[in-house]
């Protein structure tokens, strides 16, 4: 599997069957209309923070479109909680959502960053699924 990138066509993951994969991780991620989203730049004293107190999603690495600058993305997980981290040096991003609220709020206190995002929660919103 190959992906469109600022700096031409690269590889991205080797089987269909991990971009599927990745697709849903994602959506998961992504989509709800910021529900239960946050996100923050990981400082340099952040970056040993995530793969130390949750546990590596089973997908290798692979570059996001944007650059070369942004590989590795890697996922983790915990019960309730999903996150993405979006490259290993200067400028890494971690991506978060949560379950619920106590699940989101419980990842930004054990990531202490400067979290860019308030998050809400509909009263009659659907649960996530995972």
């Amino acid at each position: 599997m190959f992906v469109q990138a600022r700096h031409g066509w690269v590889q991205f993951l080797d089987r269909v069957s991990l971009a599927c994969v990745e697709l849903v991780l994602s959506e998961a991620l992504f989509g709800g209309g910021g529900r239960l989203y946050n996100a923050c730049e990981l400082s340099a004293d952040l970056l040993g923070a995530v793969p130390e107190r949750f546990q590596r999603v089973a997908l290798p690495d692979y570059p996001m479109w944007t650059g070369p600058e942004d590989f590795p993305v890697r996922w983790f997980s915990a019960p309730g909680q999903l996150l993405r981290q979006d490259g290993l040096g200067v400028h890494s991003w971690l991506h978060v959502r949560g379950r619920t609220r106590a699940d989101l709020e419980a990842i930004c206190a054990t990531v202490p960053g400067q979290w860019a995002l308030g998050y809400t929660e509909s009263l009659d919103a659907e649960p996530l699924p995972f």
